[in-house]
Order: C-alpha cells, then sequence, then structure tokens
C-alpha cells in the first residue's frame, strides 16, 4: 500500500496519462467496507484519501484482507482532519458530497477527471455542517422509501463507475 500524509498535486495515474479522480472517506468506520473501496480504486485508478480519526488501524487485518492483493494498486493519502483534506485537493477538481438526505442525483451530474468525491462516515454519513455548507454540491444515489442508505463501499463504485463511464471508461 502506498500510504502518506499530505498529497502531491500530480498523482501517480495522472503522470500515466490516466484521467483521475479522487474518492475522500470521512472518519471511515468499518475496515472490510474501506477494503473494498481500496479494491475499487486500485481498478480504477482512483486516489484514495482518509479523513482521521480512523475507526481502525490502517494495519487492520480485516482491512487488508477485504483489500486482497491490490493495496500496492492503490494511492492511500491520509490527512488529520477534514480541512487538511480540503487545504491538499484545493484546485484539483470540482468537489462532490454524497449523502442519502437529498441533493441531485448521482447521475444527472457531470463528472470531469480529477473530481473530487467525498462520502461520510458508515453510521452517520457526512455532517449536517458539511453538506449545509456545500448544498449545491450535493449528490444522492435513489433509494426506495424507507431504506435509510447503501453500504458505503457499494455507494463509491456505483459514483466511480457513473463518473468513468462518462468519460467513456479511460482506465
Amino acid at each position: 500500500m502506498t500510504c502518506s500524509r499530505g498529497y502531491t498535486k500530480e498523482p501517480v495515474c495522472a503522470r500515466r496519462g490516466a484521467p483521475h479522480l479522487h474518492v475522500v472517506l470521512v472518519e471511515p468506520e468499518i475496515p472490510p467496507n474501506t477494503g473494498n473501496i481500496a479494491r475499487t480504486c486500485a481498478a480504477t485508478r482512483t486516489t484514495l484519501h482518509l479523513v482521521e480519526p480512523l475507526g481502525f488501524s490502517i494495519e487492520d487485518r480485516y482491512l487488508r484482507r477485504a483489500g486482497v492483493d491490490y493495496w500496492h494498486l492503490v494511492e492511500v493519502r491520509v490527512h488529520p482532519a477534514w480541512e487538511a483534506c480540503v487545504g491538499a485537493l484545493a484546485g484539483v477538481g470540482a468537489f462532490h458530497f454524497f449523502t442519502s438526505q437529498g441533493g441531485v442525483r448521482y447521475c444527472d451530474v457531470p463528472y470531469r477527471p480529477n473530481d473530487v468525491l467525498v462520502f461520510g462516515r458508515e453510521s452517520t454519513g457526512l455532517s449536517r455542517e458539511l453538506l449545509a455548507a456545500h448544498a449545491a454540491e450535493c449528490r444522492t444515489i435513489p433509494m426506495a422509501p424507507g431504506v435509510r442508505s447503501l453500504n458505503l463501499s457499494n455507494a463509491v463504485a456505483i459514483v466511480v463507475y457513473e463518473a468513468l463511464r462518462q468519460m467513456a471508461f479511460p482506465v
């Protein structure tokens, strides 16, 4: 696993000429979800950003098991707080904040290379303050009434592949 604190403006994938995306997990709690998301990021050349505090250790065996043997293909960046993540990604691409609480449908939004896809904790999602501050950038995945939310790793995969579809699957 390539893991570091902070962020370099030119990701490994961009240097290879491939359009690039960034997935940000704000305070993820469940190791297997993050591991599954890392696998999606490996398959799509997407950088994975983890915003602390994390609900697990990056060395967690369940995290590693869920990522199978793809960790060496994932560029992982750990940020000590949301503000540090925003500072590192400022000017990289458009931010999209995902919530089950409403917003524009994820498939009705144009995605471009270097866009930043932001997801919240499994238990509570993104904070109300963060969503309110970025109301125009809030996106949702439609669900049947009475369903609280999708599994985080499923939601990330749905959105990443929609963004890549719009870019003609450049991976």
